[in-house]
């Protein structure tokens, strides 16, 4: 029997399938692997570390774009800048109340006459309105009676002068009506400051008296030049006094209050005489300036917070009593530190503020960074980029977005 062409023909049939086996699992790595079909298997372990084509493989947290990726990132060099050091609260605008009068009418009468309105803006002396008043009346028939009774005194001494130096009159005669002249000049003057008082010049006081007619009407005139803020007047009204409401409120609007409740834990940052800028809903981009006039010397039990107060001028009389302000208070000397627009940092899932440094302008890297202060729309940089260094100012998030996208 011959049996060896059967045994060389199973031996070579083994062979066979051996070397079919291996070639269908090299196609199944290099189908997984296509980069790297030329490495074989022993490739295919590598290829994270290099790339035939584009030589070293880029860092993990680095991505690199295309010409068309390149348009949606800005790059700018990081630079230096001031950042000031200041304390940021809200509070509210109101009068300055140091510059705030209430007007009210000198003696009780009926109004007869109003001249000013909420809004206006008056002059100091300017008539604000008219009562009628019965103690005008009794102070100015006093000053006609008065004056009437020199007069008489005045010619009755005269006469007795002339009788006493004829020896027609005795001396007692002639100094009696001496003491009564004088008696009677002190009259005049105490009836002439009486009717002063109620706001009459003398050239209508000697009207009064040339007249002999009593003028009822009693003028109330602004105390101050300013803004008539409050009015509570009528035609008719029956005012006294200190009665409140007061019939008119002037205020001086070229300075106004701005009264800021800061933390109690910040009130040892604070001043007398530091800056202070404020900014109001009204005037978006307006910043009024001005200088801390006085701090609370009690804190809130319930918010733990101090009132601050500040003075601003107003000349444009922009501000408005009630309006809600945001104070920014300087507290130091303004420190220089790296800055980078806010649009260039990125705030990640894990919490961590990154930026994207690149040295070619088309691989960015990023790298983790510690922010302090905000400044015109600046973050300071603290720690982990220096001045100088290229980084991505516009599209950080389109950088943070791909990186993650290539890491999946």
């Amino acid at each position: 029997m011959n049996t060896a062409p059967r045994t060389v023909t199973l031996g070579a049939a083994i062979v066979a399938a051996a070397l079919s086996f291996a070639a269908g699992v090299y196609l199944v790595i290099a189908y997984r692997n296509p980069p790297n079909v030329a490495l074989g298997i022993a490739g295919a372990a590598a290829a994270p570390e290099t790339d035939l084509k584009n030589g070293p493989a880029a860092p993990a947290d680095s991505v690199e774009l295309s010409d068309t990726q390149l348009g949606s990132v800005k790059v700018e060099t990081a630079s230096l800048r001031d950042f000031p050091i200041e304390k940021v609260a809200v509070g509210s605008i109101d009068f300055n109340e140091e510059m705030l009068t209430q007007v009210f009418t000198p003696n009780q009468g009926r109004i007869v006459g109003l001249f000013a309105k909420v809004g206006d803006e008056v002059q100091k002396g300017q008539t604000l309105f008219t009562i009628d008043s019965p103690d005008l009346v009794q102070a100015s028939s006093t000053l006609i009676s008065a004056a009437g009774v020199l007069n008489l005194t005045n010619r009755n001494l005269a006469r007795l002068k002339g009788l006493y130096e004829t020896r027609a009159s005795s001396q007692k005669d002639f100094e009696q009506a001496t003491s009564d002249q004088q008696a009677a000049e002190g009259a005049l003057r105490a009836a002439r400051d009486a009717v002063r008082i109620f706001g009459k010049t003398d050239a209508e006081i000697d009207r009064i008296i040339e007249d002999r007619r009593v003028d009822p009407i009693l003028v109330v005139a602004s105390p101050i030049s300013g803004r008539i803020t409050a009015r509570n007047a009528a035609p008719g009204l029956l005012v006294q006094p200190g009665n409140t409401p007061a019939p008119y409120t002037v205020a001086d609007i070229s300075t106004m209050w701005m009264l800021a409740n800061v933390a109690e834990s910040d009130s040892p940052a604070f001043n007398r005489g530091q800056e202070v800028k404020v900014t109001v809903m009204a005037h978006p981009g307006r910043v009024h300036e001005g200088k801390i006039s006085t701090i609370g010397s009690t804190v809130d039990p319930l918010t733990h917070r101090v009132l601050v107060r500040s003075e601003i001028a107003d000349p444009q009389h922009e501000l408005r009593s009630g309006m809600f302000a945001n104070f920014v208070i300087r507290t130091g000397d303004p420190v220089r530190s790296v800055a980078v627009p806010v649009n260039g940092v990125v705030r990640e899932g894990d919490g961590t503020m990154t930026v994207f440094v690149t040295a070619d302008r088309r691989r960015f890297t990023r790298r983790t960074v510690k922010i302090g202060l905000q400044r015109d729309g600046f973050d300071q940089i603290l720690d982990g980029l220096q001045a100088g260094e290229l980084v991505a100012t516009e599209g950080a998030l389109f950088l943070s977005n791909a990186l993650t996208i290539s890491a999946r």
